[in-house]
């Protein structure tokens, strides 16, 4: 999910919601939870805020006890300031000392706060409690073991729940009594060995505020090692089993560690990798990447070979809206290819069972640390874990080190929906609350609050798991601006401490980077330092960059007309009829501007690197503007990553279908798609791109399609199946404004490429791999040497529109994107000796190979729609 193309706030939580949840109402889609109306706030032990209170005598009352705990109007320090500031204007109170002992009982019941007001009314409201349980357990409870623990053989369960009233195990037919710790508010059981293997759950009896009563929850761990189908029950799991480690796995070899300013990630989906791959023995499995004859392997192979380092898995841990068992999973029941490749009749078909198909994006999480069931020869019990170990050790063997695309921002369902897990355990505490109690839903589902002590542990604790456990290289965090900053530190430094003699890994070698995208309750720091782009600089974690892609793509998917262009879709030197393109004066000036977006994210979107801009100024990356924000914000190359396309909104190809004029023929359509790839591939600092955009990928021009099954998802890795092209109208949810658009371009034929197009740009984009991966002045780690090595010679306001000229140590990189073959002269280089880069002279394009170099003048001439590197000799 996300990544968003640049979008409105309420854009934005419109799109997010159909990334994780089904189109269509279903058993497994979570009802929003109705707001509790909790507008004070229990902070920590000595302090109450108040939203709409006077500033007069309160108190808390609990339940069925009776307690009265006395408040004070008081005033916050200055810590609790800095602790809640979106709270500081509202009024305080001071529990009276002679209460504080009360807490601990209170918590544990209805909790209310009442004031006898001015008027003589009695005003009442609910009370949130995060700050005070982190208050009074969180600093001992944090450095506890949770969920199933092994020592010598024998388990001990242990579940955090301060505000149960009593917390049981199910196990075996029979339920357990658990023992509270009081400092903690863990309760913990140690069972015996013959324990190991056996399905469990917790009884949680708790007040639950959205339903107004006290209820005893049958709820899963949160901390599971392994489930059941469907995730009913958690396992009673040692994940240091001999039994579930696959041959060879204590003596695992990786391919050796990337830096992430050099990493190039393949963005891939499990099940589409291979659920159409007529040669995998594995169709939509964890073990279909361990198919090393298979089309899908042979490819990923090949591209690791050319310098790919990772490949990024969309979300594989257990999520709630795919049914596990393969006989509970629906499958569209017409013939789909016989519909016309304009029909609204594949979408229609495939909408009908949705909602119980095998397939999602998985951006709902259910349980964080255990492999989603789905991809599972069987979701029954921990084949998955072996399975998911063989996946990691199939890509590891393939030559690429595996990155795990983790969702800690928010939960598939909250309240006492079945998909909750976290809320009925310890309600309202891992949710993230608004002012009046109500859940934050600006992810697109419940919110999680890592701000807070328990369950900014989890999130450390999990990925620790899968880094340790499952021997993951990197993790890429979703929405990750949702978090605060100290939390991703937290996570950095935990990895950080793992050692390959401790624990196996080298956890300083492991990348980490997400989605820093800025929006939501949490904006502008107003709970916190936010994990942000511009707060990231300097971190070593990179967020995703969207200066450069809506450069090379223009527009924005919430255009009404999807026709808008940008650099690599031929905006000025190759127009469309889109009228939304303006004039074309303005199109020349927007091209321009869009070429210093791609000139600062060629440099690793500096905020610092000082060039000259199209219009003649002398700027830094931080002064160019994109959108009102700065356009550089990285303090270093490698706190950026670089893509043109992921698996929001349309693929590069559709995005392309859309924008390049109609008659725009395959061959000139491939050579722009490798164009726009070129971007991020020979930029400083990772890129990223959606696996089969080297093969032209299409998804029948469906820009969300997190919802729409195999029949618009899944991976074509022969040529003669085409390239997803043609297969109906897009599922109308999303995408029904732009069938107008779409209907015209799915009927043309010309559309579909065949497979000399889609060869010849793998290829193409294979050199460009080649060519970073054996040139060390594409990895450089400053500012500073950025700057000396790397430059626009001809920027300025005599800049040819269409083309950008760099120059890198001692290459020269020309990316013409005009219908036209240019020649650039560049005269400080008269006289040297440069020719076309080895890689693309014996290259497969033949087109690339006509490039030429003037010595006498120092003139570059290179194709249309054409990239070309040259290097000194």
């Amino acid at each position: 999910m996300n990544g968003p193309l640049r979008r409105t706030v309420a854009a934005v939580a419109v799109v997010l919601c159909a990334a994780a949840l089904p189109a269509t109402p279903s058993a497994t889609a979570a009802p929003a939870p109705a707001p509790a109306d909790a507008q004070a706030q229990w902070i920590d032990r000595n302090t109450v805020i108040w939203k709409g209170a006077e500033r007069t005598a309160a108190r808390l009352e609990s339940g069925a006890h009776g307690l009265r705990i006395r408040l004070t109007p008081g005033t916050l320090t200055p810590a609790e300031r800095a602790a809640y500031p979106h709270l500081a204007a509202y009024p305080a109170f001071t529990v009276d000392p002679r209460d504080r002992g009360l807490a601990r009982t209170a918590l544990r019941d209805k909790l209310l706060a009442t004031q006898r007001r001015a008027d003589g009314q009695r005003a009442t409201t609910g009370v949130q409690i995060p700050g005070v349980l982190d208050d009074l357990y969180g600093a001992r409870a944090r450095h506890a073991a949770l969920g199933p623990v092994f020592h010598h053989g024998r388990p001990t369960l242990s579940v955090w729940a301060p505000t149960a009233r009593t917390v049981a195990l199910e196990l075996d037919g029979r339920t357990v009594p658990m023992r509270r710790e009081d400092a903690t508010g863990i309760w913990r059981v140690q069972g015996t060995r013959d324990w190991a293997g056996k399905p469990y759950r917790y009884l949680v009896t708790v007040w639950a505020p959205t339903v107004g009563k006290t209820v005893t929850n049958k709820v899963t761990d949160p901390y599971s090692t392994a489930l059941t189908a469907d995730s009913a029950r958690s396992l009673v799991t040692e994940l240091d089993d001999p039994k579930l480690a696959p041959a060879g796995w204590s003596q695992l070899t990786k391919p050796a560690a990337v830096p992430l300013r050099r990493a190039r990630i393949q963005e891939l989906h499990i099940r589409d990798f291979s659920v159409e791959d007529r040669t995998s023995r594995h169709p939509g499995q964890y073990l279909a990447l361990t198919d090393r004859r298979s089309d899908g392997m042979r490819h990923l192979a090949s591209l690791a070979r050319s310098g790919t380092s990772y490949v990024h898995l969309l979300p594989a841990f257990d999520f709630a809206t795919t049914p596990e068992r393969p006989a509970d999973q629906e499958r569209p029941g017409c013939d789909l290819a016989s519909y016309a490749p304009d029909s609204a009749g594949q979408q229609d078909c495939v909408g009908k069972s949705a909602a119980h198909d095998a397939y999602n994006w998985g951006y709902d999480p259910l349980h964080y640390t255990v492999p989603e069931g789905t991809y599972a020869s069987d979701p029954e019990g921990p084949a998955r874990t072996v399975e998911f170990r063989r996946m990691v050790q199939g890509l590891n063997g393939a030559g690429l080190r595996t990155v795990m695309d983790v969702v800690y921002n928010h939960t598939a369902a909250s309240g006492q929906d079945p998909h909750s897990v976290l809320d009925r355990i310890v309600p309202g505490y891992y949710q993230r609350l608004l002012d009046d109690g109500s859940v934050a839903t600006s992810t697109c589902c419940s919110g999680t609050a890592p701000e807070h002590t328990m369950m900014g542990k989890l999130v450390v604790d999990s990925v620790v798991t899968w880094a340790k456990e499952y021997k993951v290289d990197g993790f890429r965090f979703d929405l990750m601006g949702h978090h605060p900053k100290a939390n991703i530190l937290a996570v950095r430094k935990a990895l950080d401490a793992l050692t390959p003699r401790k624990d196996g890994v080298d956890g300083k070698s492991l990348v980490l980077y997400g989605e820093g995208w800025n929006f939501g309750e949490a904006a502008n720091d107003a709970r916190f330092v936010q994990a942000t782009q511009q707060n990231m600089a300097g971190t070593g974690i990179a967020t995703f960059s969207d200066r450069a892609r809506d450069a090379v793509r223009g527009g924005s998917p919430f255009d009404g007309d999807p026709g808008i262009q940008g650099f690599a879709s031929g905006l000025y030197t190759d127009p469309n009829s889109s009228a939304g393109n303006g004039s074309r004066a303005e199109q020349r000036a927007r091209l321009l501007h869009y070429q210093d977006l791609i000139k600062v994210g060629l440099t690793g979107n500096l905020a610092d690197y000082t060039f000259t801009d199209t219009t003649g100024r002398r700027v830094k990356g931080s002064q160019l503007d994109y959108n009102g924000a700065p356009a550089g914000y990285a303090a270093a190359p490698g706190d950026a990553l670089a893509y043109a396309d992921a698996h929001d909104n349309e693929t590069l190809y559709d995005a392309l279908a859309y924008k390049l004029p109609q008659r725009t023929g395959a061959a000139d359509r491939s050579r722009m798609q490798v164009l726009a790839l070129a971007t991020g591939a020979l930029s400083q600092g990772p890129a990223l791109s959606q696996a089969g955009s080297d093969l032209l990928r299409s998804k029948s021009l469906d820009r969300n399609s997190f919802d729409s099954g195999d029949w618009f998802n899944a991976l074509h890795w022969n040529c003669t199946d085409g390239n997803g092209f043609g297969r109906g109208l897009p599922p109308a949810a999303d995408n029904k404004d732009k069938w107008p658009y779409a209907k015209p371009l799915l009927a043309d034929p010309a559309l579909r490429p065949g497979c000399a197009a889609i060869s010849d740009t793998s290829a193409a984009y294979r050199d460009l791999l080649r060519i970073h991966a054996t040139e060390p002045a594409f990895g450089l780690a400053t500012t500073a040497r950025v700057q000396s090595a790397l430059s626009f010679p001809l920027s300025g306001k005599d800049e040819t529109p269409g083309v950008i000229t760099m120059r890198l140590g001692n290459l020269v990189v020309v990316l013409n994107a005009t219908p036209d073959r240019q020649a650039q002269t560049v005269r400080d280089l008269a006289g040297g000796r440069y020719a076309l880069h080895p890689v693309q002279a014996h290259g497969a394009d033949r087109t690339t190979r006509t490039a030429s170099y003037a010595r006498s003048s120092g003139t570059f001439t290179v194709p249309a729609r054409t990239v070309a590197v040259f290097r000194r000799g």
